[in-house]
């Protein structure tokens, strides 16, 4: 019973190895699921590249990665001086977003986070005469902008980026290493001609780890096939079947992330109308799944269990053998697979109804 992540390593890693091109000072960042591969294979892919400092999400993911990796870690999850203690190595960089949490660091490598239009935290300029008193006591790194990743109006990010520059100059503050997301490599270029004494590091997770889509492949088992007759009460007790069916016994579970779904933000009357059809799907417990069959992603029977789902295939539509594998369509960083396996020039799952499964080493 395995949902399995399968990566075409050598496509994965020339992925990264242009990205890092792209982009001098890449700070890598490995938070969560570790975008589906695990915060081991990130860490260990990391120093191959040669990244002397990587960015967790949490301090409780800076203390297991330290095993993981010989750089430095940056812990994005701002510090807030009510936090629960955790013993963290000078290799750690804490970062600072608030007016409120400017103590308790005296010593310590610190990042202090900007106030962008993404308005999530960060100080403002209003704050920076508090920041000046309380640097005297941190080891201070340099200054963070997490900008959106979509913009439709206001500034550019490189224009509110240099905006921001310019005002710490006036007030007199370093800005010898900058820390940024979601830029292009023609805005960085740019942000280092007018400030050729700034050093600018973007910091990315999707666009190194998940930018080559080719590269990786979720697939799932098919383990058992049942076929059912009309007026059948399936699932214990369940409402009787109107027609024949088949009913499909695939890995893959709640406990992977497969039926979890995060609320979605809609714009333009085409989202809100495919989102009313949903509805209306759902009001009739025919719920789409991310398993894909014939072509075709296929329907929940009843809601995934723990470690697997059953799927609804009519019965005049092929349906697979066990043994048999899936393709399953997942959103990597919130998938938990079972195993990683490397798989070199990743082809598609084949809808041959067989159980034949592709050579692949762990």
């Amino acid at each position: 019973m395995t949902l399995t992540l399968a990566v075409d390593t050598v496509r994965w890693e020339e992925h990264q190895r242009r990205v890092h091109a792209q982009f001098p000072g890449l700070v890598p960042v490995c938070k969560g699921n570790g975008y589906g591969f695990g915060h081991e294979r990130l860490m260990r892919q990391a120093s191959r590249l040669g990244m002397d400092l990587v960015a967790v999400g949490t301090v409780q993911e800076a203390a297991r990665a330290e095993d993981l990796h010989a750089g430095d870690l940056l812990v994005l999850t701002p510090y807030r001086t009510w936090e629960a203690p955790v013993a963290l190595s000078d290799r750690t960089i804490r970062v600072v977003s608030s007016p409120h949490d400017l103590t308790g660091l005296d010593g310590r490598r610190v990042v202090v986070e900007l106030m962008t239009s993404m308005k999530r935290h960060g100080l403002t300029r209003d704050h920076l005469p508090l920041l000046r008193e309380a640097m005297g006591a941190w080891r201070f790194e340099g200054f963070t902008l997490h900008l959106p990743l979509k913009r439709v109006d206001g500034l550019g990010g490189a224009e509110e980026v240099a905006a921001w520059v310019r005002c710490l100059r006036e007030a007199r503050l370093p800005t010898g290493q900058i820390f940024v997301s979601h830029l292009s490599p023609g805005e960085l270029e740019a942000l280092r001609a007018e400030f050729p004494r700034s050093v600018f590091r973007l910091r990315t997770g999707t666009k190194l780890w998940l930018g080559d889509p080719g590269a990786t492949r979720y697939r799932s088992e098919v383990l058992d096939v049942v076929h059912l007759r009309r007026g059948d009460r399936p699932g214990g007790g369940g409402r009787r079947v109107a027609s024949d069916r088949y009913h499909v016994l695939v890995s893959g579970g709640t406990s992977h992330g497969i039926g979890l779904r995060a609320p979605a933000l809609l714009s333009g009357f085409r989202a809100r109308k495919r989102h009313l059809a949903g509805l209306g799907y759902t009001a009739l417990n025919r719920h789409l799944s991310p398993f894909v069959w014939d072509g075709e992603r296929r329907r929940f029977a009843r809601p995934p269990e723990l470690q697997h789902s059953v799927l609804e295939i009519p019965v005049t539509a092929r349906p697979p053998r066990a043994g048999a594998e899936l393709a399953v369509q997942l959103r990597y960083t919130t998938t938990r697979p079972d195993r990683v396996v490397e798989e070199p020039g990743i082809a598609p799952v084949a809808d041959t109804g067989g159980a034949a499964r592709s050579r692949t080493r762990e």
